[in-house]
């Protein structure tokens, strides 16, 4: 026998699918961990990008957990089937009612009835926008079950019986949820306690104060010519505020007005 060390996993949990959630199973978890819920045709696809750096790291740590529920295992007949065609015709396949809605029962196994404490979203092109306002609000609740979509979507029964939020990232189209349900995770669990090494990151950052985030800048003060603003170099703290201030605003009144369009002067200002 060998005697050499095994090689380590580097900490990270291992993500594998099952029918019920990990919670409810043997597998023990950390007490009042945020728990984000993924209802999914490719739970293989997760962790992905949510298992690396500070997110990985709070993963492994136990400050938030991550559970799949495969929507293959409520599929139906032989082939255990999850879509059919639209009713009334149409391109594309919707995935049924009776297939999504038992795995949204075994998602809600053990949580709160309260949305406002486990909200429960389908991540779609029609939601509503996904905001950093509605990560702060997540990232308060207990967890969150992300629905995600393939095909041309999900019977709109299943929606309405189990009151599911619609949100979406934007105005575009994408193959499935899972990436969309990756990035709302990844908003969501980095505001959470201890996952930011510097809290105040997430108080100056694009969004927090309703503007987009000042310039950044790091040594070498002098780059190919271009130099780092003497401001950011005098050590004045209150210019260097005011600066910043000032450049957000400038950012945000040239690349999104619509976020400054309803303040006054001295809410600008």
């Amino acid at each position: 026998m060998s005697d050499e060390p095994k090689p380590r996993s580097h900490g990270r949990m291992s993500i594998s699918a099952s029918a019920r959630p990990r919670a409810l199973m043997e597998e023990t978890r950390p007490a009042g961990a945020w728990t984000a819920r993924i209802v999914t045709l490719f739970p293989e696809a997760f962790p992905g990008t949510l298992g690396l750096s500070l997110t990985g790291r709070a993963l492994a740590e136990g400050r938030w957990a991550l559970q799949t529920i495969d929507l293959r295992h409520f599929g139906i007949g032989k082939h255990r089937n999850v879509d059919d065609t639209p009713a009334g015709g149409g391109a594309g396949m919707v995935l049924r009612a009776d297939v999504v809605g038992p795995a949204l029962d075994e998602a809600a196994a053990g949580t709160p009835a309260d949305r406002a404490r486990w909200p429960v979203i389908y991540l779609s092109p029609r939601g509503r926008p996904f905001t950093q306002a509605m990560a702060r609000s997540w990232a308060g609740a207990q967890g969150v079950t992300l629905l995600c979509g393939r095909f041309e979507g999900v019977d709109q029964r299943a929606l309405d019986h189990y009151a599911v939020d619609e949100v979406s990232l934007g105005d575009f189209v994408l193959t499935g949820g899972e990436i969309a349900a990756q990035a709302v995770i990844d908003a969501t669990v980095r505001l959470l306690p201890g996952v930011l090494g510097n809290a105040a990151s997430t108080e100056e950052e694009s969004f927090s104060a309703g503007l987009l985030e000042h310039p950044q800048y790091t040594r070498p003060v002098d780059w190919q010519g271009h130099r780092v603003p003497d401001v950011l170099l005098s050590g004045d703290h209150g210019r260097v505020a005011a600066w910043r201030r000032a450049q957000a605003l400038a950012l945000t009144r040239a690349r999104r007005p619509d976020l400054v369009a309803d303040r006054n002067d001295s809410d600008a200002e």
